[in-house]
């Protein structure tokens, strides 16, 4: 995480692309980091913001590419699972890319919208939102937090 965050703005971005796919990473310790080393806060919210976003959309592609009996196959999942998961598509859409950045299940929330077809433009802007929406919050909390600190 160190190396990330001494690549500064360009090292959010990476952290913040590959903490958006299936690879565990926190991109919000090297966030973090960048702020309380002096980075503009706007700079980096919006360079994680769109970084996360489009490893998301990394996910939502591989989602679209997926087939049935690999999952079944590669990834041991059931067919009863993947009907569970087909009817929240369903039933929410396109709108459940905004929990997208929730940690554990968020990762897998762009893999599944691409998989049942959910409209492309909308998951990303509904991605873009709730990934937007956590990193003014750890801004915001980070900002704020060091200066109560010092």
């Amino acid at each position: 995480m160190e190396s990330l965050i001494e690549y500064g703005y360009i090292g959010l971005f990476v952290a913040s692309f590959i903490a958006a796919t299936v690879i565990p990473l926190s991109s919000e310790v090297v966030f973090i980091g960048l702020l309380a080393a002096g980075a503009n806060p706007f700079i980096a919210t919006a360079i994680a913001t769109i970084g996360n976003t489009l490893g998301g959309v990394t996910g939502y592609i591989i989602g679209r590419l997926g087939k049935w009996d690999w999952l079944e196959k590669y990834f041991k999942v059931k067919e009863e699972q993947l009907l569970r998961m087909e009817e929240k598509v369903k039933k929410y859409g396109s709108a459940m890319a905004f929990f997208a950045w929730l940690p554990g299940i968020g990762d897998l929330i762009p893999i599944a919208l691409g998989f049942f077809r959910a409209k492309g433009w909308k998951v990303i802007a509904f991605m873009l939102l709730g990934k937007g929406f956590r990193y003014v919050l750890w801004a915001i909390i980070t900002t704020y937090g060091i200066k109560l600190l010092f």
